[in-house]
């Protein structure tokens, strides 16, 4: 059984920073993407940043030049610094693993990231 575990979501003000974590643990096939979507209330489900186990990395627009997502392969671990952060980026931000062999797709239990002044 495949479990993700998110941390480091938070209250900031705009304009600061936080950095979520994401440790997934269990039977992971080695070729797969690591992922960052959020859900605000009243939208739809939406793609931050994807990165796969060769390094590639994709970012939405409203993430680009602000957030940066890494990991490490070794740890099934996912990062994404999130700078600059704007009102509208208040969301619950959910981790996601997409294993490449049979297209197995895991999800976090959600780590809510509040912008407010």
């Amino acid at each position: 059984q495949v479990q993700l575990v998110e941390s480091g979501g938070g209250l900031v003000q705009p304009g600061g920073s936080l950095r979520l974590s994401c440790a997934a643990s269990g039977s992971i096939f080695s070729g797969n993407d690591m992922g960052w979507y959020r859900q605000a209330p009243g939208k739809q489900r939406e793609l931050v940043a994807i990165i796969s186990s060769t390094g590639i990395r994709n970012y939405a627009d409203s993430a680009k030049g602000r957030f940066t997502i890494s990991r490490d392969n070794a740890k099934n671990t996912v990062w994404m610094q999130m700078n600059s952060l704007k009102l509208e980026d208040t969301a619950v931000y959910y981790c996601n693993i997409r294993e490449w062999v049979g297209g197995h797709t895991y999800w976090g239990q959600g780590t809510q990231v509040t912008v407010s002044s």
